[in-house]
């Protein structure tokens, strides 16, 4: 695993507006191209074994907390959408993606540092705009032929639409005001729809409830199928909590709710506690039973990461005895206390590999990386290549 200078194709910004991609630098550089991190085909077939045993895992771990209420009362999940967690299991409501990200320095397992279930984003930029650089790079020669990359998720992801069986209209809502939420619900429309899907998007602020118990979109149609980039955490806080998981509502959400638990920071300790020593976890525990901090042999003084059940982008970390918490809201619900594993360092960058999968099957990769230990949401993408043998 190498980070590796490379030139930047002279037009970046405008080849990867023509793609969609308008906030590569919308507050500070993004998107990245002035380097990339090169991989040889055994490290990311490590980084794909990973990703695989981490979701075989995870279903394993989501069946046994469905069916335990003081599981659920763990990981901080309303009582009142108990039920719904458990029957959207029970019933098979069919997942599409999510990230995994991992601390790996290129030889060592990679280790699992959180799952991405519910709204995880960064795909436009994993699957379109980082697979054109690459093609781009080896036409212009900066990259030896037969180069190639662990990216399959465009294709992946038709697929896993078409496999979603999609009955009716899929309405797609976020904050479109928001450029980062626009765009991925975008670029998620135009797979579905190369699926066969008929899609419409909305801002979910514009979302409504009709007399007879549906949700209605813009301009007053009922929604049938609901993809969100708006977190279950929030949605069963809302004021429209009740009449979501109303059977009147009609309403098949994706991701379904049984992401609430694999979401959600506690998955890391419940994970710990079902397959302790995996080579692909880091021990963890929940903060209210710290004494489970010795059942992955930390030492008094040691660094572990502190972290909230409900947090996103980095918000509300900490490296306990190293730095200091991150800014953010997060915490009321509660903390998990994580092994600390350093991430790799390349002249004060330090990377975190995101692997996703999709409709359970590992998929592609994308890297973030930070001049800090914690990636927040200022973090810069940066692209990957498989080294030629």
């Amino acid at each position: 695993m190498d980070r590796i200078a490379i030139n930047a194709r002279p037009d970046w910004q405008e080849l990867v507006e023509e793609l969609g991609f308008s906030f590569h630098s919308t507050d500070s550089p993004y998107w990245t191209e002035d380097v990339v991190y090169g991989f040889t085909m055994t490290q990311v077939e490590q980084v794909e074994e990973a990703a695989g045993n981490v979701e075989s895992m995870v279903y394993s771990v989501v069946e046994d907390a469905v069916n335990s209420r003081a599981t659920l009362d763990r990981l901080a999940i309303p009582p009142t959408y108990h039920a719904a967690v458990r029957k959207s299991w029970r019933d098979r409501e069919k997942n599409l993606i999510c990230r995994y990200d991992f601390s790996y320095d290129g030889t060592n397992s990679p280790k699992l540092l959180e799952a991405n279930a519910d709204t995880p984003t960064s795909l436009p930029e994993a699957a379109v705009i980082q697979w054109t650089w690459l093609e781009n790079q080896i036409s212009l020669g900066r990259l030896p032929e037969g180069s190639d990359q662990f990216n399959s998720l465009h294709e992946k992801l038709v697929a896993g639409w078409r496999g979603m069986s999609v009955k009716g209209r899929l309405t797609l809502a976020g904050i479109l005001d928001v450029e980062e939420d626009r765009v991925n619900l975008t670029y998620m429309a135009d797979c579905a729809q190369q699926a066969g899907v008929e899609c419409h998007l909305t801002d979910i602020d514009r979302i409504g409830l009709l007399s007879d118990g549906r949700f209605c979109d813009d301009i007053d149609r009922p929604i049938d199928n609901l993809f969100k980039l708006h977190p279950w955490e929030m949605l069963a806080r809302s004021d429209y909590a009740a009449n979501l998981i109303d059977p009147r509502a009609k309403i098949r959400v994706i991701e379904p709710a049984w992401k609430m638990v694999v979401s959600n920071k506690g998955l890391l300790p419940l994970l710990w506690e079902a397959f302790p020593y995996h080579p692909n976890l880091l021990g963890a525990c929940f903060e209210s039973s710290q004494s489970g901090a010795l059942g992955w042999g930390r030492k008094p003084g040691q660094p572990m990461v502190r972290k909230p059940l409900l947090s996103r982008e980095g918000a509300n970390v900490e490296i306990v005895g190293r730095q200091p918490p991150t800014e953010g809201g997060y915490g009321a619900e509660g903390y998990v206390l994580q092994q600390f594993a350093p991430l790799p360092e390349f002249g004060g960058r330090y990377p975190v590999v995101g692997a996703w999968t999709v409709a359970g099957e590992p998929a592609g990769m994308g890297i973030r990386e930070s001049e800090s230990l914690v990636t927040t949401n200022t973090s810069r993408f940066v692209p990957h290549y498989i080294k030629p043998d």
